[in-house]
């Protein structure tokens, strides 16, 4: 198989963790002869900094010939604390899921037995929680109008849907619903919000072309607090753009490390691949950062390709790691290793490179698998 991947390095830890990305999949293109090109371009604070611009229109364009793009992170805090910006990395991102009509936000949530507990939750609690969070992410009140009056002292942000919009999300998590457990749940607010009646009412419309999915409604204050309480009851979460996007953030820090989880955003003839975490300024360069993240994310892509075996390779391999003790600094801050060992391990697994027995000194300091 040949493919063309768009490549993002983006802010921060964006560039160190999606390399590890990029030599994992340079080592499944070796162990089963694929192709994988690879064409870089700019995005964020980065793309600011060079061109002025948070999305270069050549950006737009290598993503628009490529079959996928991979991208690292996205933000830098000098923006965060100034609300007179004219100009924000986070710009960029919104407008390019709005370009390449990247509808569909797909994040698993997954927790690992060796990292049970680092979780602010109770190992029973966690065990065996498995589900996945579809957030629609180019509607709601990201892109509706946006308002602030002359003497700035009255702003408001329109929250805005379309049945349609509602509609082709929805249809993907029923069908990934079938999948799995068959059972859905709707997180909204439609005691309060129209948006959200108008929700309710597409997928309770909807349920009756899925039979076999049990549907379940949540109100989003319920849905934040079961989240907690009880994580096993879920299997595919579906919710609209803010909602998703706060209720994901939540999730991810069940599993004890925000550098874990992987995510997708899909279109109807494009697809992003990202981890969910953010750029972390504060340790770029310093060879720290977790890479697994941004590794499952390109799993994550390879299964959008149809190559399962090759996606499963890799989860296989970040499972090996973690059970193995090969852990970077946030999740063991003593005995931990670097962002480049762990893209070694990962990519030596990978190509059946992994001896049964290992100096973990020398790999400390990233000499990766040495007898």
């Amino acid at each position: 198989m040949q493919k063309k991947i768009a490549v993002i390095l983006g802010d921060g830890i964006g560039p160190e963790v999606t390399q590890q990305s990029i030599k994992v999949l340079d080592a499944v293109a070796r162990q089963f002869k694929h192709q994988f090109f690879y064409e870089h371009c700019l995005m964020g604070a980065s793309a600011i900094d060079k061109t002025g611009d948070a999305l270069p229109g050549e950006t737009l364009q290598i993503c628009h010939r490529s079959d996928a793009v991979l991208l690292g992170a996205i933000g830098h805090p000098r923006y965060d604390n100034d609300p007179s910006a004219k100009v924000r990395p986070e710009d960029g991102l919104l407008k390019l899921r709005k370009e390449l009509g990247l509808f569909a936000n797909i994040r698993p949530i997954t927790t690992y037995a060796p990292l049970q507990h680092l979780s602010p939750l109770k190992s029973s609690r966690i065990e065996g929680v498995d589900f996945v969070i579809f957030r629609e992410l180019t509607g709601g009140i990201y892109f509706g109008n946006k308002q602030l009056n002359e003497d700035k002292t009255e702003a408001s942000d329109d929250c805005i849907y379309h049945r349609d919009e509602i509609v082709r999300i929805a249809h993907l998590a029923f069908a990934y619903a079938q999948q799995r457990r068959k059972v859905l749940t709707l997180v909204d607010k439609a005691n309060v919000l129209e948006t959200s009646r108008l929700w309710r009412k597409v997928v309770q419309e909807m349920s009756t072309q899925y039979p076999d999915v049990t549907v379940n409604y949540l109100f989003v204050d319920n849905a934040a607090m079961q989240i907690i309480i009880n994580p096993k009851q879920f299997d595919v979460i579906l919710t609209e753009n803010m909602f998703g996007d706060i209720l994901s953030d939540e999730a991810s820090v069940i599993t004890g490390s925000i550098g874990l989880l992987p995510s997708a955003s899909v279109g109807n003839k494009l697809a992003l691949f990202e981890p969910i975490h953010g750029s972390y300024p504060q340790a770029a360069g310093k060879n720290i950062a977790n890479p697994n993240g941004s590794i499952l994310s390109a799993a994550m892509m390879l299964d959008y390709f149809g190559l399962a075996e090759e996606a499963e390779l890799i989860r296989e391999a970040v499972h090996w790691n973690l059970a193995n003790g090969f852990l970077t600094k946030d999740i063991d801050s003593i005995n931990n290793y670097s962002t480049a060992t762990i893209g070694d391990l990962v990519s030596d697994y990978v190509e059946n490179r992994i001896p049964s027995r290992m100096n973990k000194e020398n790999m400390v300091i990233s000499k990766s698998t040495i007898i």
